[in-house]
């Protein structure tokens, strides 16, 4: 049973995510099906654009599934969990350089994966419900689906501070750092779909009618208090800086820096710094070559069983 749903909708191509027990979670089947259906959309003359969705409010997408690469992992079973990855990297490309408009209408938590079927595209519509965020230092991996490509290019280090630390953001503060580009409330949602599917007017004028945004606007983010110190060389001139200060937003990075895997806490900082300079491809070709290591590195199982599977939160990191 496939966990995709796709369907022509007048001019739109539609594809909805559908694994609500996994909060639509994306396995090898589901990348295949999602890649399926960009080869049927793209060459369809009537499609105009293709929209992206979640089949319930939960969740958007959570990420890839972690569990099964996990249990691919303690089976030795290396090759088959580099095959996922490799394959879901060939489709952010693709859906990054897709000839027609991607739009992702974003209800619920987009995290990992989630971020990386979507921020690549061409637009971003989240709800007042979406929660944005990269938490795989926590599961001892990296941010990876070309976190390395748009998590640099964030304004105020706020890329490095959530790629490191896990962060999340949501609202006014994702909207600013570009990770969507107009914002709604979910009770929307089936309007701006009506309108993408059924009406002959151009997508930004649809957007500019349903949809809020305020453009980038620095002076109103808040986030660059929180973040300031992750404009430091290396992760010892963070911590010292974090300890400096006594805020709460602070404090809270520095307890989750304590707590991820030191290894994926490095090999991230590298990946960021790196990837600044570089293209979406050549950032998801050093992500490969970053994660054929860590799916080797005891960290990634015991991440993974600490923080999905026990859910004790009590990881007993290898590094």
């Amino acid at each position: 049973m496939s966990n995709i749903r796709v369907e022509k909708q007048g001019r739109v191509g539609l594809i909805g995510l559908d694994r609500p027990k996994a909060m639509n979670a994306l396995n090898l089947d589901m990348i295949r099906d999602l890649d399926a259906a960009l080869d049927r959309f793209q060459t369809d003359p009537d499609i105009h654009c293709v929209v992206l969705n979640s089949a319930n409010e939960r969740a958007f997408c959570a990420g890839g599934d972690m569990r099964r690469v996990r249990e691919l992992v303690l089976e030795g079973q290396f090759e088959e969990a580099e095959t996922f990855f490799r394959e879901e990297y060939a489709l952010i490309e693709r859906i990054a350089g897709f000839a027609k408009p991607f739009v992702s209408l974003i209800d619920g938590i987009c995290m990992g994966g989630g971020m990386g079927l979507s921020v690549h595209g061409t637009y971003r519509i989240a709800t007042e419900r979406a929660v944005f965020a990269m938490p795989e230092t926590a599961i001892g991996f990296i941010p990876d689906v070309g976190g390395s490509y748009f998590l640099p290019r964030m304004p105020h280090q706020c890329g490095i501070w959530m790629g490191l630390t896990g962060a999340s953001v949501r609202g006014f503060d994702a909207h600013g750092l570009g990770v969507s580009t107009h914002m709604t409330v979910a009770e929307s949602l089936p309007q701006i779909l009506d309108e993408l599917c059924n009406s002959r007017r151009d997508l930004e004028d649809i957007f500019s009618d349903l949809c809020a945004t305020l453009g980038y606007q620095p002076e109103v983010l808040m986030l660059a208090e929180t973040t300031m110190c992750f404009d430091q060389p290396t992760l010892c001139s963070i911590l010292d800086c974090l300890k400096q200060y006594q805020t709460k937003s602070q404090n809270r990075a520095l307890e989750a820096l304590k707590s991820a895997s030191p290894r994926s806490l490095q090999e991230t900082l590298t990946l960021l710094r790196n990837g600044q300079e570089r293209t979406l491809s050549e950032c998801l070709k050093q992500e490969y070559e970053a994660i054929c290591l860590a799916i080797r590195h005891p960290d990634l199982a015991e991440g993974v069983r600490a923080v999905l599977v026990d859910k004790d939160h009590k990881p007993n990191w290898s590094s």
